[in-house]
């Protein structure tokens, strides 16, 4: 290997190690996969799920748990959707798969006004086909290719537009109650991901369902994050902390916390009003944002040597 081709190479093994430890890291935490298990992995043809394939391959082929592996692409008929793509790949990578063909495509264009978003109505029928397919594979886990970025817009959507403080979670029992849903690349950066199926040079399909309504709200934060990542770095990744470190005495949900019972006798709980201070705040997110160049450093200096 010549030395030009060497140093081309450093950021894709950089990368590739980045997503090992936190897909590693994400399974674990979560007990995402078990042995014997048969994971779906659900193949849209684009950056996302093609990374989280590819990942997953590599871990199974050190994991000290047996699982397998069945790729499932749901073929929505949408017009010029190249359908010799997914499976030249899979074929060529070696690994089982299914390609499940439903005109979906038809029905949301056939039930949806023009102009207006398709994603509630594409995203329901899409549920409900992978989940029929999940259940005639046998399989017992569905991998969805959702990643960190993903999880902060959800959880930004939610509170701006539906008043409530939820995200797509890591890990959740489906709607039906039949299937156990993972997202392996909870942990994972939407910009690495991209970067990482450019080097790989995955073959990319868009979607030209639902990629191309330039006004859905969901890119509308996708653009709010970008201008926060190029002004206030650090701030995505304090929010996704945020998500794991919820304190319900803190918040304001009568569900989560008894707050009519706390009195005196209670004592001081999670630090009481000093919570509310901002220099612990100021602090944590700095260290946090230390944490991340110092670990971003150690890689580096790791694959140098």
């Amino acid at each position: 290997m010549s030395a030009q081709s060497t140093i081309a190479s450093q950021p894709l093994k950089q990368l590739e190690k980045r997503f090992r430890h936190q897909v590693g890291k994400a399974i674990s935490d979560y007990n995402m996969i078990e042995d014997g298990d048969k994971i779906m992995v659900c193949l849209s043809g684009g950056a996302d799920s093609y990374t989280m394939l590819d990942i997953l391959l590599k871990l199974r082929a050190s994991a000290p748990i047996h699982f397998d592996i069945v790729a499932v692409n749901l073929d929505q008929k949408q017009p010029g959707f190249p359908e010799h793509i997914l499976p030249d790949y899979l074929q060529q990578i070696g690994v089982d798969y299914q390609i499940v063909e439903e005109d979906t495509y038809a029905i949301v264009k056939e039930k949806i006004p023009e102009g207006k978003t398709t994603c509630s109505l594409c995203s329901r029928l899409r549920r409900a086909i992978l989940y029929k397919a999940a259940k005639n594979l046998g399989a017992t886990k569905i991998a969805l290719g959702h990643h960190r970025d993903d999880m902060i817009e959800t959880l930004l959507l939610n509170m701006f537009f539906n008043g409530k403080t939820k995200t797509m979670p890591a890990k959740l029992v489906s709607d039906n109650g039949e299937h156990v849903v993972i997202r392996p690349l909870a942990y994972c950066k939407e910009k690495d991901i991209k970067q990482y199926a450019g080097l790989k040079e995955f073959p990319i399909i868009p979607c030209n369902l639902c990629g191309s309504q330039p006004n859905l709200q969901r890119q509308n934060i996708k653009a709010m994050l970008r201008d926060w990542d190029k002004h206030y770095p650090g701030r995505a990744e304090s929010i996704f902390t945020a998500m794991q470190n919820i304190v319900p005495s803190h918040m304001a949900d009568t569900e989560l916390f008894d707050f009519k019972s706390v009195d005196l006798d209670s004592g001081v709980i999670n630090g009481g009003d000093i919570a509310f201070d901002s220099e612990p705040v100021v602090n944590q997110t700095l260290s946090n944002i230390e944490q991340t160049v110092n670990a971003q450093q150690a890689i580096n200096i790791v694959e140098i040597k």
